[in-house]
């Protein structure tokens, strides 16, 4: 899917499949607050609740900007929240969690990350904001603001992960290069 940096048109219609290269760079930070972004933002919800996910960053649907939607305790009360142009605080010892990705499907790794984080950003609307969770919410904000910086999972994987999935993996690039991308 071609990189929309300067627009969120046309609305994304798909979740980007590694070895994309969107997924391996660095994002651009957001600057205009506009209708365009707030339809990107409510198609980036859609997709990422047809998923099944609880979190889905923009180079994830093909698009290179610092901005990723996170919803860690899905249900009907539950209400995602936006987070445009993050930085993260870690804090706290490393814990390891199996962690997967919606860009690489069953693909399940171990991941060590820091236990606390705390995050500043902008809403939907460019007013700042400030949380800290020491629980999932901490994780999946770092596994999305990974994609912001260009990494996935398969960068964090130990020497038996690559092992254990060196198939998957290929199959995936094998079928990325099949489809002429």
């Amino acid at each position: 899917m071609a990189d929309h940096s300067a627009e969120f048109e046309p609305l994304p219609t798909r979740i980007v499949r590694y070895p994309d290269p969107v997924l391996a760079r660095p994002a651009s930070p957001v600057t205009a607050f506009d209708d365009e972004l707030h339809a990107f933002l409510e198609r980036m919800i859609e997709l990422m609740r047809e998923s099944e996910g609880v979190g889905l960053a923009a180079p994830q649907v093909g698009v290179s900007r610092r901005i990723f939607v996170a919803e860690p305790e899905p249900g009907p009360e539950s209400v995602p929240v936006v987070f445009i142009n993050p930085e993260l605080e870690l804090g706290g010892g490393l814990e390891p969690f199996e962690e997967g990705c919606l860009s690489i499907p069953e693909v399940r790794v171990m991941v060590r990350r820091p236990s606390v984080v705390r995050i500043r950003a902008l809403d939907l609307d460019g007013a700042p904001f400030e949380l800290e969770d020491d629980a999932f919410p901490a994780r999946v904000w770092q596994h999305e603001f990974d994609h912001l910086e260009g990494v996935l999972i398969t960068d964090r994987m130990s020497p038996r992960d690559r092992l254990t999935h060196r198939k998957r993996l290929k199959a995936m690039r094998e079928d990325f290069e099949d489809a002429g991308r």
